[in-house]
């Protein structure tokens, strides 16, 4: 499940069809917010970029400890029995990397990330300094300290003893999506003029005919019930567009799920 439902704001649009004058703008800022929606849904519900703030929890250096120990049982070290069988000391501050030569403090942030707004910890924002990001959405510290272990899920965010995370997530919108956004939008908004309105008869939209027969000549044209079910809409920018992007046709982003990974508490209400 992503973290939005929707496009967090309507796409920007570069229209380039003939509209009438007295036309509502309204009315467009309607059918561009139902166009991002669409292609927002039909590109796998991976562009934004939207804020979100969530509340992390730290990656624990004995997530994968096939034993349990107790913390508090031998000071800032714990003893636990790798894979391998030996015994080893864990470090309660910090988790070891396959390409790091030391401890890496880290949260993983559902993303992509886009960037960072905010870091509070203890009610008190963190300087840009004392973090980065690594891909896909690692959230490393890198000012020495670490990223508290655990925090009080009960007390409002910014309060003394949380740790918050305020980020933008999804890929951005580059000119090849805000063409395909444009021309959807004027497709959607002149199919919805009333007949006989000037620039109506641009719309090129699939309605539900598939052969035309006028004056002894003979077109087919596509079953647009064949055209959505593919995913497609008969445009040509959007139908390109969502072949760039989502060659696939995926409804979602891919994900990848594991028993030692502990998703950050997202708050929905109030």
């Amino acid at each position: 499940m992503p973290l939005q439902v929707g496009p967090c704001d309507p796409w920007p649009v570069d229209l380039c069809c003939q509209l009438p004058d007295d036309l509502d703008p309204a009315v467009v800022e309607r059918w561009q917010r139902v166009a991002s929606h669409i292609l927002w849904r039909m590109s796998g519900m991976r562009w934004g970029p939207c804020p979100v703030t969530v509340r992390p929890c730290r990656r624990a250096c004995l997530q994968e400890a096939p034993i349990r120990v107790s913390w508090g049982a031998a000071g800032p070290w714990v003893p636990y029995i790798g894979p391998d069988g030996a015994w080893r000391n864990a470090s309660v501050c910090g988790c070891g990397s396959d390409c790091s030569c030391g401890e890496l403090c880290e949260v993983v942030l559902p993303g992509p990330v886009y960037d960072i707004a905010e870091v509070n910890v203890d009610g008190q924002v963190l300087v840009p300094e004392a973090y980065r990001v690594d891909a896909p959405g690692r959230l490393v510290r890198v000012d020495g300290e670490c990223w508290p272990s655990c925090q009080e899920m009960a007390a409002p965010p910014g309060a003394p003893g949380t740790f918050t995370v305020t980020y933008r997530w999804g890929l951005p919108l580059d000119e090849a999506a805000i063409a395909a956004v444009s021309e959807l939008t004027c497709q959607l908004v002149l199919a919805c003029l009333p007949p006989g309105t000037k620039g109506c008869d641009a719309c090129r939209l699939p309605g539900n005919v598939t052969r035309v027969i006028r004056q002894g000549v003979q077109v087919d044209m596509a079953d647009p019930t064949t055209i959505f079910s593919e995913r497609r809409t008969g445009l040509t920018l959007v139908d390109l567009w969502l072949s760039v992007v989502n060659p696939d046709r995926l409804t979602s982003p891919s994900r990848i799920y594991s028993p030692d990974f502990r998703r950050p508490r997202v708050t929905t209400w109030p």
